[in-house]
């Protein structure tokens, strides 16, 4: 195979690369995309926020999604023992987007893929990258080894590592670093869901907290199928035994609420498994590369933050990019790493709250707080750069602070 020259050369062609993609070939750049996998593929990362619907439609990719009849997602709820809590999109302090999807990914990013490559988009499936070398400018030279195990070059202008849990740029140039976020692990998988009640109770993704660091996910998709997973310390997803499908069907028994509807599910295929699974870097960007979605950071699943992540840092890397290579002056620290992280940092506030248990104090409190629980669930939408919202611009203190407080109410109320 002959060298390639290309404007830009994107790895990975998930939602982060797919967005990309989508974006630099509508503003008339050569892209080159390369996946390492064949599609379709089985990934996690099937609850989507509200905020991702704003990049999808600014790059035309929204139409091919809403054919495919994916199960709406108008919300979130939250159980604890006999305590509900239930999100609704529609009620939340930032303007935006009031519904989402819930999906299994290889229909989602194949979706995503095939209306690509009908654009004439050039991605090659079954490609992986080897090897990369940077040149002063910011050019590069990329191996790729085809399906065969063939190599074969690319020159690119700028490249896009949109390789997720692949991480090809962190493990080649040596940009990872350990992450904040506790150290938990994540059993999952899908089953056919014979048991599914008719109407919302059916369709409503749920969260069932077994306790301050166990938690279980439940996410119906309109296929009939549904994708459950228990997250937990190391310890407590250790201390089941057997391979997966028996791990899971064993925690299962664990929550009350939902074992009956799933305890005679048909597994789908042996469920996954993931260990210290949240991710963090040195760097954003260099000369010549930026990473997006979970290439940069991965935080915690609770949330469902990883598509949203993925696509506003692609959509915001290529726009840069684009300015870049028309030769305009680009500020990457301030306008991509700083932009970035400052909605990785609030996402990760909660998610370490989460597990202090101060956010759960929060959600489980009641009454409910309606002013309190429509800004929380504007950052639960994913639009966790609006700094009109308290619960985003004083993200750092007021999680811990209103829980505090609430625990010092209940115990004057109950020391009377």
């Amino acid at each position: 195979m002959q060298d390639i020259n290309t404007d830009v050369l994107i790895i990975g062609a998930g939602p982060s690369g797919s967005v990309a993609a989508a974006y630099l070939h509508k503003q008339g750049l050569k892209v080159k995309v390369v996946e390492k996998s064949k599609f379709p593929r089985f990934v996690i990362g099937e609850s989507l926020l509200p905020r991702c619907m704003d990049h999808f439609e600014e790059v035309g990719l929204l139409d091919c999604l809403k054919a495919e009849n994916f199960e709406v997602k108008s919300g979130a709820r939250f159980l604890r023992g006999d305590i509900v809590c239930n999100f609704d999109f529609s009620k939340k302090h930032t303007d935006g987007w009031d519904w989402t999807w819930q999906v299994p990914r290889a229909d989602f990013d194949s979706a995503l893929v095939n209306e690509l490559l009908s654009w004439g988009v050039d991605i090659a499936f079954e490609h992986e990258v080897v090897e990369v070398e940077f040149n002063e400018d910011g050019s590069s030279r990329t191996v790729v080894k085809d399906e065969v195990g063939t190599s074969y070059n690319v020159h690119a202008k700028y490249i896009v590592d949109s390789s997720g849990y692949g991480r090809v740029l962190p493990r080649l140039l040596d940009l990872d670093k350990p992450s904040s976020i506790p150290e938990h692990s994540s059993i999952f998988g899908h089953v056919n869901d014979v048991n599914r009640p008719e109407g919302t109770e059916g369709t409503l993704i749920t969260f069932d907290v077994l306790d301050k660091d166990t938690w279980f996910w439940v996410i119906p998709f309109s296929n009939g199928n549904t994708s459950l997973g228990f997250v937990g310390k190391n310890e407590f997803i250790d201390s089941f035994e057997g391979n997966t499908s028996e791990r899971l069907m064993n925690m299962l028994k664990h929550s009350d609420y939902y074992y009956e509807r799933f305890k005679d599910a048909p597994l789908l295929f042996e469920p996954k498994s993931i260990k210290n699974y949240s991710k963090a870097v040195k760097k954003f960007y260099g000369n010549g590369f930026v990473l997006t979605g979970n290439s940069a950071e991965f935080l915690d699943p609770v949330f469902s933050s990883g598509v949203t992540f993925a696509t506003e840092s692609a959509l915001q890397a290529s726009k840069l990019i684009a300015k870049e290579l028309q030769g305009e002056s680009v500020d990457w620290k301030a306008d991509y790493e700083d932009y970035i992280k400052s909605g990785v940092d609030v996402f990760a506030t909660y998610v370490k709250e989460w597990y202090t248990g101060n956010l759960q104090t929060l959600f489980f409190h009641r009454p409910e707080n309606p002013d309190v629980k429509r800004q929380i669930c504007a950052v639960l939408a994913g639009y966790v750069w609006d700094q009109t919202n308290p619960f985003v611009k004083k993200h750092n203190r007021v999680v811990k602070t209103m829980a505090h407080l609430i625990n010092m109410e209940k115990e004057q109320s109950e020391s009377v």
